[in-house]
């Protein structure tokens, strides 16, 4: 009987085999179980909905939250912000996600005066999450 001169590759080649799809099966568990910032954003989200759109150009009680990442604080024209939300957008202050995470925190520690009269996220998993779908609206 003849020696079967690729033995050792094809064992190679099938312990190379087992560990991908070892290594592929516990990537794929791990990105399903990552959590989906899109979609716990828009959850999150839903405690805004009563007074903010995330439709572009369309107010309600508050302004449209379409492309609010990356705006100027008080500056969506065709909407009426409090004198105090527009001062502080005059201070060069920018919607960054640092910036929402401090206001959505506390949104009158940082603008006192402000008309929203939602207390705040006290969990930063949500705010972070919030900030991701905010951030995603606009492609």
């Amino acid at each position: 009987m003849k020696a079967n001169t690729n033995e050792p590759k094809n064992k190679e080649f099938m312990m190379n085999r087992k560990t991908i799809m070892s290594i592929g099966g516990a990537l794929a568990l791990t990105i399903s179980a990552a959590p989906s910032f899109a979609a716990d954003g828009a959850e999150v989200f839903n405690k805004c909905r009563v007074c903010h759109s995330v439709e572009e150009g369309k107010k309600k009680v508050g302004p449209s939250l379409y492309g609010v990442v990356g705006r100027t604080p008080g500056t969506l024209a065709g909407y009426k912000y409090s004198a105090s939300m527009t001062d502080f957008g005059a201070t060069g202050a920018v919607w960054d996600a640092a910036t929402l995470n401090t206001y959505l925190t506390n949104p009158r520690g940082l603008v006192a005066k402000t008309k929203m009269i939602f207390p705040g996220l006290g969990d930063e998993a949500e705010r972070t999450a919030l900030i991701a779908y905010l951030d995603g609206l606009d492609g």
